[in-house]
């Protein structure tokens, strides 16, 4: 909830590779006042069974700037069979794509930073696969 003095953040995954959400990404929040500011942790949370964060960590007051921490590595590693929670249907939607490494994702985080003003609500939708991501200002 956003009041006049403060922004606030949402989220969401979908797994292009598979064409579904992403499911049970770890994802921390930090914020700073001004370009100068030291970041702040802020908390985390992770996506539900609909690619959704629903309950970050509310922004302080005078944020002016957001960093999305996603843990993607740790996610592929499992949607491969690398990991405990494996399904053997999501890695064999896999299974004509090239393999990085043992973890299946070329990337193991994705850092998102951006900008905020007072008042307003950011959605920040990220699109991933194992090689590669997009991300957008949602609404």
């Amino acid at each position: 909830m956003s009041t006049d003095t403060t922004a606030s953040v949402s989220t969401h995954i979908l797994d292009t590779s598979i064409g579904r959400p992403a499911e049970g990404v770890a994802i921390s929040l930090s914020a700073r006042t001004g370009l100068d500011g030291e970041w702040k942790d802020l908390g985390g949370s992770a996506t539900d069974a609909d690619g959704r964060c629903k309950d970050l960590p509310a922004l302080p007051e005078g944020t002016t700037h957001v960093r999305l921490d996603f843990e993607t590595e740790t996610y592929f590693s499992s949607r491969n069979g690398l990991g405990e929670n494996s399904s053997n249907k999501q890695a064999e939607a896999q299974q004509d794509a090239p393999r990085v490494r043992d973890s299946g994702a070329f990337f193991p985080e994705v850092t998102i930073t951006f900008a905020v003003n007072p008042g307003e609500h950011y959605h920040v939708p990220l699109l991933l696969n194992p090689f590669g991501y997009s991300v957008y200002r949602g609404s």
